[in-house]
C-alpha cells in the first residue's frame, strides 16, 4: 500500500495510523496526526481502491452503501499491512492508534469490528457503522474517540449513536464529541481529539 512513514520522537507513544477520506491521499492527515500526538510516529496510508479516480479504502455500491465483501477483504489487507510495517519500521504492533476521517474512519472501525488486537485505540472522525449483523471481538481496554456532526447529512446522528452502542457493548471505552457542523472535519474536533489522546496515552 502506498504510504508515508515519519519516525516519531518517543517510541513509547503509540504509532498513529492515518487514514484519509474519499479522494484524499497519504499526505492529507499528516498535519492532523502531528496535532493529535506530536511525539508519535506516523504511518499514513493511501487507499488501494479507486472510485472515478478518487482513492478509497474499499468499494461502495452507492452513497452510504458499502460493498461488504470488498470491505472485509480490504480490512484484512490493511491489517496485514500493519503487521508488515511494524517489522519494516520497527514500531510496536500492539501500540497502534488509528486516526481516520470519513472513509478512513470507516476502515478503522472495520479493523475494530474484525480483529481483537488490530488497534489499541482509534480516533474516528465522522464514521459510519462499517458492517452490521456481526459479532464484535472483545474490545475491553480499547479507547475510541468519535467526532460527529449534528448536521452531518452523510453520517446522520443515529449512525454515530449505533456505532457508539456497538463498540460499547463490545467493551470498548467510547468518547463521542458532538459539534453542530456537517461532514467536514473541524479544527475544534481535532483539538478535542488531541486532548483526549493526551489524557488516554500520554
Amino acid at each position: 500500500m502506498k504510504h508515508i512513514f515519519q519516525q516519531g520522537q518517543d517510541a513509547n507513544v503509540p504509532t498513529l495510523l492515518l487514514l484519509h477520506g474519499t479522494g484524499g491521499t497519504e499526505h492529507d492527515l499528516l498535519t492532523v496526526g502531528q496535532m493529535i500526538s506530536p511525539q508519535s510516529s506516523l504511518l499514513s496510508v493511501r487507499g488501494n481502491v479507486s472510485e472515478h479516480g478518487m482513492p478509497r479504502f474499499f468499494r461502495r455500491l452507492a452513497e452510504g452503501v458499502f460493498d461488504e465483501e470488498d470491505l472485509i477483504f480490504r480490512t484484512k489487507e490493511l491489517n496485514q499491512f500493519l503487521d508488515d510495517s511494524a517489522k519494516q519500521y520497527q514500531f510496536d504492533r500492539r501500540n497502534v492508534i488509528a486516526a481516520g476521517y470519513s472513509n478512513g474512519a470507516n476502515i478503522a472501525a472495520s479493523l475494530l469490528f474484525h480483529f481483537q488486537d488490530a488497534l489499541k485505540g482509534a480516533v474516528l472522525f465522522h464514521p459510519m457503522v462499517p458492517i452490521r449483523g456481526r459479532e464484535l471481538p472483545d474490545l475491553g481496554g480499547t479507547e475510541v474517540f468519535i467526532g460527529a456532526g449534528e448536521n452531518d447529512l452523510l453520517c446522520p446522528p443515529q449512525e454515530t449513536k449505533e456505532l457508539d452502542r456497538l463498540l460499547t457493548e463490545a467493551k470498548a471505552n467510547v468518547h463521542v464529541h458532538w459539534e453542530t457542523n456537517g461532514h467536514q472535519l473541524s479544527g475544534s474536533e481535532i483539538q478535542h481529539a488531541a486532548l483526549w489522546f493526551q489524557q488516554q496515552f500520554a
